[in-house]
């Protein structure tokens, strides 16, 4: 356990250089950087030496496949912001959108789109109001980014730490998530 975490804080910087070549700006680059990290975690916990490849190699492409998977993820949400825009007009020439053809009796379609924004936000807040260890237990607690979910004892177990403090961590890093979503309104 001990090497394994010393492998992970040792190969930090080949996150910050996979994560640099998307040309990030300074608040996506925190992103970037937190979703690489969890690549580089899942690499030093699946590498295997014998099948003939380096470390740093395997890492890197983790780290990438971790970065895309989170790109794709924030294209799936953007569209469904698109639903607002305007797709044309109807015969009396008054403006059209997707969310007009697509509203039924129920408001259960734009409660999917609220639900959307509202998952977008806590993704964009969650890497400024978060210490990185507060968004890597909350990451594996939860499933964020793509990953698993741990339950307390197995994230206790991988960061070296006992179970009540990472209930103690997973309680604070949601009241503060609490605060800067409730600030941001």
């Amino acid at each position: 356990m001990e090497a394994r975490d010393t492998l992970i804080e040792r190969n930090m910087r080949l996150v910050a250089h996979v994560a640099k070549k998307y040309n990030p700006q300074d608040k996506e680059a925190e992103d970037l950087i937190s979703v690489g990290t969890i690549g580089l975690i899942k690499a030093v916990n699946t590498y295997d030496m014998n099948k003939g490849s380096r470390l740093a190699t395997y890492a890197a492409k983790c780290i990438d496949n971790e970065i895309l998977m989170m790109f794709r993820s924030e294209k799936k949400h953007l569209k469904v912001s698109s639903l607002f825009e305007p797709i044309g007009t109807d015969k009396e020439g008054n403006e059209i959108r997707l969310v007009d053809i697509l509203e039924n009796d129920g408001k259960e379609i734009l409660d999917m789109v609220e639900l959307g924004e509202e998952i977008k936000r806590l993704y964009q807040v969650f890497g400024t109001a978060l210490k990185e260890r507060e968004q890597l237990v909350l990451k594996m607690r939860y499933g964020l980014f793509g990953s698993r979910e741990y339950t307390q004892r197995e994230i206790g177990a991988r960061l070296g730490i006992s179970r009540s403090y990472v209930s103690r961590i997973e309680k604070g890093a949601l009241e503060k998530l609490s605060r800067a979503l409730g600030e941001e309104r």
